[in-house]
């Protein structure tokens, strides 16, 4: 089901916060997931995955400027989305994103507690899980 006025609001509004803190809170939301579920390392061999290393705020960043442009582009999540589902159709484990999600919803509830509501949080999941299936599209 499409993401309602109201959602799409909610996920424009809080990505507008995310996005030119990208760095930072991407590194801080993949050092979560890694922290949370290790067996996402293995997904990641090609970076330096110690706290705060220059390769985990460059790749969170995209993660986090890609989901911002997706957020730009409702309306066609899945053409959006192309050419990140053919990069990682066969190197991205799926089950990844969901964990990652969580981790970006814990960064963002720590960093913006009055901006994210249970309406934000539930605009969220709907939303990560279109990204996730645009994603997925693939496989």
């Amino acid at each position: 089901m499409p993401l309602s006025t109201s959602e799409r609001a909610h996920v424009q509004s809080i990505m507008s916060k995310i996005v030119p803190q990208a760095n930072e809170l991407g590194g801080e939301a993949l050092e979560k997931m890694f922290l949370s579920f290790p067996q996402t390392k293995t997904s990641f061999p090609h970076l330096d995955l110690s706290p705060g290393s220059a390769d985990l705020k460059n790749h969170g960043a995209k993660i986090l400027k890609a989901l911002g442009n997706a957020a730009n582009h409702l309306d066609d999540l899945h053409g959006n989305q192309s050419s990140l589902s053919d990069l990682h159709a066969y190197k991205m484990d799926p089950g990844n994103f969901r964990l990652l999600s969580k981790s970006i919803k814990a960064v963002m509830a720590r960093r913006f507690p009055n901006d994210f509501t249970a309406e934000v949080d539930a605009a969220w999941d709907k939303f990560m899980s279109e990204v996730g299936t645009a994603m997925n599209s693939k496989y």
